[in-house]
């Protein structure tokens, strides 16, 4: 069999596992009205799923034109150091010594907010958290806001558009408030070293335009929250009571850890022997602990996964796209790839242009960031915030097309601040 033949068949399931993010809701449907066929429809209607699930496909059907040999090599050769980022992170910072910790930080700075408490925790919830993955890295931020936000503004009784709005926000600000540092938004970082964008670099060019831009969107949706927002407290069942005080040296464990993955982000080796080691350390101390979102953070990390593996095969017809365009079309046209691809795949791609100008360079960034809320895919910690708020939702899924629409004007706002300012 052809490696063109093998590049369409990739194609194919790719496009498929995108439409399947499109369709995940009605399977949920389906398990009500085929019972016996339950956990199957279920389990295709987990979002988190959908790409892992297509990768094992594609695997397969690599194994049956091309041998087992190379799809076994094909799966190897891929680098799996985010998604195993992703779920470690994940899990540390939703830890609740962490999460008390920024929520204690952020009730203190609303109460000094000329307005009512609830709609300052949202404000800040939705604008400085996502702003704190400049320091903390994106995964991190998305983690923590999701968090903090899914009691107080993802619960079933906010009407659903308003709830969308607000993710819609929550992600596109994730997406642009990792902008102020060159190591913590996913895009950024594939080009970094490349094109030698240093953190002042980014936080004069893109930066102070990424923070305007998260401030005017989550003012936005505050507002239009602002009827229907409860005190800000900590969801996921909760089994530490209410008011017993985490000692200084646990969160300072916790918070060292923390610290410790995001500086060996590229080392896995590093982070996973800093994650054993918190794992170990949350058994000595279990009376300080609320339950370790493990399963969210695995399936996160399964989806990632699958994205790397179907991403590997779509360079054939995404690299001369991006290769082709002015850099008016490289910012709309990244603007637009982003929502069926990862951004970070896309300035991946354009990091390997020889001669690329810098506004050209500028123009594919800028696109890709501030599309990186359009869709699940579009950004590495969206799965997170999926995973972690789904259940505020209908039929505890969130919809492709409800977060589109409910991306577009956030997604506006950010394009304007990068393109105007």
């Amino acid at each position: 069999m052809s490696d063109t033949a093998l590049q369409w068949v990739a194609a194919g399931i790719f496009a498929i596992a995108l439409l399947h993010t499109f369709v995940a809701k009605q399977f949920e449907q389906l398990s009500r009205r085929y019972p016996a066929h339950a956990g199957l429809f279920h389990l295709l209607g987990e979002v988190e799923v959908v790409f892992g699930f297509w990768a094992i496909v594609l695997v397969l059907a690599m194994a049956l034109m091309a041998g087992g040999a190379p799809a076994l090599d094909y799966v190897e050769s891929r680098n799996y150091t985010e998604p195993l980022f992703v779920f470690v992170v994940m899990v540390i910072a939703a830890s609740r010594p962490v999460l008390l910790t920024v929520m204690s930080t952020v009730n203190a700075a609303a109460r000094m907010l000329p307005v009512s408490t609830p709609l300052a925790t949202a404000w800040l919830g939705l604008a400085a958290v996502p702003l704190l993955g400049s320091l903390i890295t994106e995964p991190a931020a998305m983690t923590i806001a999701a968090l903090m936000l899914a009691p107080q503004i993802f619960r079933p009784q906010v009407p659903e558009k308003v709830k969308y709005l607000a993710l819609g926000v929550l992600f596109v600000n994730v997406s642009i408030g990792g902008t102020l540092t060159s190591y913590a938004a996913p895009p950024v970082l594939m080009v970094a070293t490349t094109w030698q964008w240093d953190s002042a670099f980014m936080l004069a060019t893109f930066g102070w335009k990424a923070a305007l831009g998260v401030m005017v969107n989550a003012t936005v949706a505050a507002l239009a929250l602002r009827k229907h927002l409860l005190p800000a407290s900590i969801g996921r069942g909760d089994t530490v009571p209410d008011g017993v005080p985490v000692p200084v040296s646990v969160v300072a464990v916790h918070l060292g850890l923390l610290v410790g993955v995001v500086l060996s982000a590229h080392h896995p080796v590093v982070f996973l022997g800093l994650f054993l080691m918190f794992l170990g350390f949350t058994q000595a101390y279990e009376r300080h602990q609320s339950p370790l979102i493990l399963k969210e953070a695995l399936l996160v990390g399964f989806f990632l996964a699958g994205l790397v593996v179907l991403g590997g095969m779509q360079h054939w017809w995404l690299q001369p796209i991006v290769s082709g365009l002015t850099p008016m079309a490289l910012f709309f046209g990244a603007l637009g790839l982003t929502a069926i691809t990862d951004n970070a795949a896309l300035t991946y791609l354009g990091s390997l242009i020889t001669g690329i100008t810098p506004q050209s360079q500028y123009m594919l960034v800028a696109g890709a960031v501030a599309g990186g809320g359009l869709t699940v895919i579009a950004n590495a910690p969206n799965p997170a915030g999926v995973a972690l708020l789904r259940r505020g939702f209908a039929e505890e899924t969130i919809g492709a097309g409800g977060l589109l629409l409910g991306a577009l004007g956030p997604t506006a706002v950010a394009a304007a601040m990068f393109m105007l300012l």
